[in-house]
């Protein structure tokens, strides 16, 4: 039972009910008055640059009480535990180093979890298995059967998952997958996604002390066990062990999209095939180049490229733009009618009847959400299915993870989106998941 619901139950058999319980704004630190039965109490875990500003976003909610953090930089800590003081001006929020501990002791009703790709599998179910609701940060896993772990346990308990896929929130992106999925552009044949250049730098920085205040064995946790090296808290996106790089950071974003404009978000293709440029001998092997070639069963072809692929090769659908920061970046579809593309600085098309298409009340109407934090929490009240599931999550990331597993293969594979397994190679099988050093492995769900 979720402790709200507990406190409505325990009130009625009481008779309290009748006199609403109320909180001022300067107990929570919120505007005006909240009923306590109507809280979501949260916490937090993972407080680093995402976390802290999904933190900071739902501290801003009225209806959130925000009173625990956990991660295991002490600096994270107490920077995330003032945050909380100052915002509702006590010192009663509390923190943990240990997410066992902090999911063992504090009763929650949702969490908003930010860490790095090798984690989101076992906190991830292990918090589904709490039965608290999650705003988990893409992707949503490392490997595809972590991924499907965390939706099967996000199923089994019947809670409330949102993918910090927040392009999905965004008008821009709604009004372009609405013209594609009716049909402004007529059929459409291929899709091209830009994602952002390999971005890490090179070397292979000596091991150092630790910082003080950080648990690095706990931050390595599943992963191999390593010297450190200086990799806190953005450069373990460069190493494969931890992440995939942009190709991974950013699947979350412009796969989603494009998969959202194809009515493919809770599919996958079914062929695929990819080169990538790495360096050798170094600490950051992530790919810095990528360039990936996917088919769905329907026919259509998909592209995925890091942006300067795009330039050098110069796409149709990306001749004519802005040499702006987005240049190379989004998803453009090609259809009869004409290109469309989306992406974070505007949307354009060489057809100026698709952009100025009008989307009827008999048409397609996709989810509408504004606000991607605030539709976490009325899904959270409501319980119905957020914008952005675990289950198209998984699906967005699965197209950046057998695109990998294609280029560290150098394989021609075919995909099966229904049973999420390769129908023609053992060797890309065995890499749907990877060892986890011991002690740790996935919660059973």
């Amino acid at each position: 039972m979720k402790r709200r619901d507990f406190v409505k139950n325990a009130l009625l058999a009481s008779g309290a009910i009748a006199i609403p319980t109320l909180v001022k704004a300067s107990a929570l630190g919120k505007n005006g008055y909240v009923a306590a039965s109507d809280r979501i109490v949260m916490g937090g875990i993972g407080l680093g640059s995402m976390g802290r500003g999904d933190m900071n976003n739902f501290l801003n909610k009225k209806e959130v009480q925000y009173v625990a953090v956990c991660d295991i930089d002490k600096r994270h800590r107490l920077g995330s535990m003032k945050m909380i003081n100052d915002a509702y001006g006590n010192e009663d929020s509390r923190s943990y180093n240990d997410f066992r501990e902090f999911l063992e002791k504090e009763k929650l009703d949702a969490v908003n979890i930010a860490l790095p790709d090798h984690w989101h599998g076992i906190i991830s179910v292990a918090a589904a298995n709490k039965g608290l609701d999650i705003y988990g940060q893409k992707p949503l896993s490392r490997t595809i059967k972590e991924g499907r772990a965390i939706v099967d346990a996000v199923e089994k308990n019947n809670i409330v998952w949102q993918t910090g896929s927040q392009q999905r929130s965004g008008a821009r992106f709604h009004r372009a997958c609405e013209l594609v999925r009716n049909g402004k552009l007529g059929k459409i044949e291929r899709v091209e996604v830009g994602l952002p250049d390999g971005g890490h730098k090179a070397g292979n920085p000596d091991p150092q002390p630790v910082p003080e205040g950080v648990d690095w064995d706990m931050w390595l946790g599943p992963a191999p066990k390593v010297p450190y090296r200086g990799v806190l808290h953005w450069n373990w996106r460069w190493i494969l062990a931890y992440s995939g790089g942009q190709l991974t950071d950013w699947a979350g974003h412009h796969i989603d999209i494009a998969q959202w404009g194809l009515g493919m978000e809770r599919t996958g293709p079914v062929k695929v095939e990819g080169k990538a440029e790495s360096l050798k001998n170094d600490i950051y092997d992530v790919p810095y180049a990528y360039d990936i070639e996917y088919e769905y069963e329907n026919g259509i072809e998909m592209r995925v490229a890091n942006s300067r692929k795009f330039i050098e090769r110069k796409g149709k659908g990306w001749d004519g733009r802005k040499k702006d920061h987005q240049f190379g970046m989004g998803a453009v579809w090609y259809g009869e009618e004409g290109w469309l593309q989306v992406n974070r600085a505007g949307m354009w098309s060489d057809n100026p009847n698709i952009l100025e298409a009008t989307i009827g009340p008999n048409d397609i109407h996709l989810y509408k959400s504004t606000n991607h934090h605030q539709n976490f929490l009325d899904c959270v009240k409501s319980r119905k299915e957020t914008v952005a599931p675990a289950e198209i999550g998984h699906r967005s990331i699965s197209v950046a993870l057998i695109g990998e597993i294609a280029m560290m293969t150098g394989d021609d594979l075919k995909w099966d989106p229904k049973t999420e397994r390769f129908t023609n190679s053992d060797e890309a099988n065995k890499m749907l998941m990877r060892d986890f050093r011991s002690p740790w492995k996935l919660p059973k769900i």
